[in-house]
């Protein structure tokens, strides 16, 4: 199960044991969980001052310190989960479950909510109320959801579950961080190159050193020889004492005026995101070994939001990505609480632009590339052989998000928005397509593979409930509903939002439900007929 040579002082399940406070595959686990949040607090302090023109006080003295109590609030929970599972099951061998701000809610939330209310205003302030309502919403939701999760995850099949968990690690992590080792090949690639070797090959090293570390202080050191040093992106804080603050008066101004409201286009589908995503990460840490109960798992990722919300932070904290990751690396809880104590002292002083002039980044992210690949080769390895095209199926709709994600940042580099540019894309690139595909694509990857599993399980009544559902959320503009304006895609929520494709899916369940009753008429008995 792991993707090391197995622990000695792991029993079988059932023994036993203790879990240890501190394992040597916790180190590798550290420097990837901590290296994945240096990454989501580095974009926080960069495209708030950018975007949203926040002053840098309201970064260092507010945000940070905020975001880093949100996510010590989750790691100890999750590591007090991961320890009391150990316990109750005899095993030395349990991973505490990551945890963390995920990054297509910082982009989602800077650009599509702060970013367009600071244009319109020009009031930073006011910008960060708005993130502060959407996010302390985003934590209802999430709360709502750890008592309405555990139905919603038992029937959907593990491979609809796994494909669109997949499909974010094949794009969003591993080709994003892929690019950037390319990009920088003299600091990045033989870390990277280093990171598979020593995890693929399970490669043990010399006085049992961990290969995460290892390639951190090979690329860092390259990075200081060759004078490529760590960047200053993370914001250039002073080091000094800020201590985290109540927000509570800003937020609620927020929250009872009818401003915010009109960005629930981009808060509901962000909560999905969270909810669903927490859902496929502990179907994923059930596949790996570990099942934790999803209603306190979802239930601390929501009230780790409103924490967040309260203390001034303007993002949503989640179950990561990554379970099997950290665990093949055989991490198992001490990593977790590690990483909540290191982000919160760096936050607390000021001290994330220092680590980020040290140590570069492009050191660290094979061990991220690492994660996307083996969460991706996971989705087709952990189900049925005969569900593997279900899976395949699943991850396009994210390749489609991943798409126009690259379209939308090369036309901002440029100068250009997508609302002047698409009507000239025509046959060459079917834009539109893409962009129908790419909204609510956690849903739609989950809906296609469900639908494509029953009907290769013979279970057309069920492949048609899947699809009358889908015909619902796209009439609803859960899923495939937009429009584009010069800010960017916007989602568009109402009664009957997409009416080709709630039309098509529901032609679909018509067909499937024909073949059914076909099916069952064939196998009747002549007694039967006559």
């Amino acid at each position: 199960m792991n993707g090391k040579d197995a622990d000695p002082s792991a029993p079988a399940r059932g023994g036993a044991a203790r879990e240890p406070y501190w394992a040597r595959g916790d180190i590798d686990g550290f420097f990837g969980l901590f290296v994945d949040n240096l990454v989501q607090l580095m974009l926080i302090a960069a495209l708030c001052g950018t975007v949203c023109g926040f002053p840098s006080d309201l970064v260092t003295a507010t945000i940070l310190p905020g975001a880093a109590i949100s996510i010590l609030f989750g790691n100890v929970f999750y590591t007090w989960q991961a320890r009391r599972l150990a316990r109750r099951e005899g095993r030395s061998d349990v991973t505490a479950l990551p945890f963390g701000i995920n990054t297509p809610t910082v982009v989602a939330f800077v650009f599509f909510i702060m970013g367009p209310v600071y244009r319109d205003t020009g009031d930073s302030r006011l910008a960060w109320q708005a993130g502060l309502f959407a996010c302390f919403l985003s934590g209802i939701m999430e709360t709502i959801g750890a008592f309405v999760g555990e139905p919603l995850r038992r029937a959907t099949p593990r491979a609809a579950l796994l494909s669109a968990l997949a499909g974010v690690a094949i794009t969003f992590i591993a080709m994003g961080f892929v690019f950037q080792i390319f990009a920088s090949p003299a600091v990045a690639l033989v870390p990277a190159i280093f990171v598979l070797l020593t995890y693929a090959g399970r490669l043990r090293l010399p006085l049992g050193l961990p290969g995460g570390l290892i390639a951190v202080l090979l690329g860092t050191a390259v990075a200081w020889a060759t004078g490529a040093c760590g960047s200053d992106a993370a914001g250039g804080a002073a080091i000094g004492l800020y201590p985290p603050r109540p927000c509570a008066g800003d937020l609620f101004s927020y929250l009872f005026s009818d401003k915010g409201w009109r960005y629930m286009s981009v808060i509901f589908p962000m909560g999905l995101f969270n909810i669903i995503g927490s859902l496929q990460n502990l179907e994923s840490a059930e596949a790996a070994g570990d099942r934790f109960e999803t209603r306190p798992s979802l239930l601390a990722n929501g009230l780790g939001t409103l924490v967040a919300a309260l203390l001034g932070s303007a993002f949503p904290t989640t179950i990561y990505i990554g379970h099997p990751g950290w665990k093949a690396m055989g991490a198992r809880s001490g990593y977790s609480l590690a990483n909540g104590l290191v982000v919160t002292a760096l936050c607390l002083f000021g001290g994330i632009g220092a680590v980020m002039r040290l140590v570069p980044l492009e050191a660290a992210i094979g061990i991220l590339l690492w994660i996307g690949l083996i969460i991706t080769g996971q989705a087709f390895a952990e189900v049925p052989r005969r569900h593997a095209i279900a899976v395949a199926l699943g991850l396009i709709p994210a390749l489609a998000a991943w798409a126009v994600f690259l379209v939308e940042a090369a036309l901002r580099a440029a100068g250009a928005d997508l609302a002047a540019v698409a009507p000239k894309f025509g046959s060459a690139l079917f834009i539109h397509g893409a962009i129908a595909l790419s909204q609510g694509f956690l849903l739609t990857s989950m809906l296609l593979a469900a639908m494509l599993v029953f009907v290769i399980d013979g279970q057309l009544l069920k492949a048609a409930t899947w699809a009358i559902a889908s015909a619902a959320l796209a009439a609803t503009g859960l899923i495939h509903a937009y429009r584009i304006t010069p800010q960017g895609i916007e989602n568009v929520f109402g009664v009957w939002c997409s009416p080709a494709f709630s039309l098509a899916y529901l032609g679909a369940a018509v067909a499937m439900v024909t073949l059914h009753c076909l099916r069952a008429h064939e196998n009747r008995g002549p007694d039967e007929l006559g």
